[in-house]
């Protein structure tokens, strides 16, 4: 059984100083990490906060992806695909059921799918020319409906490796939308042939 939230919290502090602040992880310490640790601080560890706030879209008629479900570059009838715009690495695209469903509650058919969309977007996006790998990030904890995160790596940036990608995306400057537009694009039309579909909404599953 795992600790209570009271004695996660007691068991982390005890190796904090007085300011429960932690000691600094090894990963800042990796080469493909954006900070140097002189002059890094860990945030004191707040405590724990329950019953923990309520996610955006726990309300499926306050759901913001619910609302966007016809909005995106690659449709089917389960999923939507859609571009994140302003980001730093060369593509970041997101994979949405168009019913409102989290993760733990997909029906086994869409779970199914899913593992076999996303191989499919992660082969179409390491296809593109200058890209070296797709990852793929799955959280949840600020939104209710399920959003699965696909990341390009630029190639030949050995620098942003691994999980400090997405604090790397946050640092660079935006990326020439017309060049991500473009390779969303090619992926869209990739998985419309690999997997089906089509390139916009054709119908509105109900939530």
């Amino acid at each position: 059984m795992a600790l209570r939230p009271d004695e996660f919290y007691d068991h982390a502090v005890a190796v904090a100083d007085s300011e429960r602040r932690l000691p600094l992880a090894r990963m800042t310490g990796w080469e493909i990490s954006p900070f140097e640790p002189d002059g890094l601080r860990v945030a004191p560890l707040r405590p724990p906060v329950l019953p923990e706030p309520a996610r955006h879209g726990e309300d499926p008629s306050d759901c913001n992806a619910c609302r966007d479900r016809d909005e995106g570059i690659w449709f089917n009838d389960h999923w939507r695909l859609a571009r994140i715009p302003g980001v730093g690495v060369p593509l970041v695209l997101m994979l949405y059921p168009r019913a409102h469903y989290d993760m733990a509650d997909l029906p086994d058919e869409l779970a199914a799918e899913l593992g076999l969309l996303s191989t499919r977007i992660v082969r179409h996006i390491q296809a593109l020319p200058h890209i070296s790998r797709a990852h793929v990030y799955r959280i949840g904890d600020g939104g209710a409906h399920l959003h699965v995160w696909f990341f390009a790596r630029p190639e030949g940036q050995a620098q942003l490796y691994g999980s400090w990608l997405v604090v790397w995306d946050d640092l660079l400057p935006e990326y020439p939308a017309d060049v991500a537009e473009a390779d969303a694009q090619i992926v869209a039309d990739a998985l419309v042939a690999s997997h089906g579909g089509h390139r916009s909404h054709t119908s509105k599953p109900a939530a």
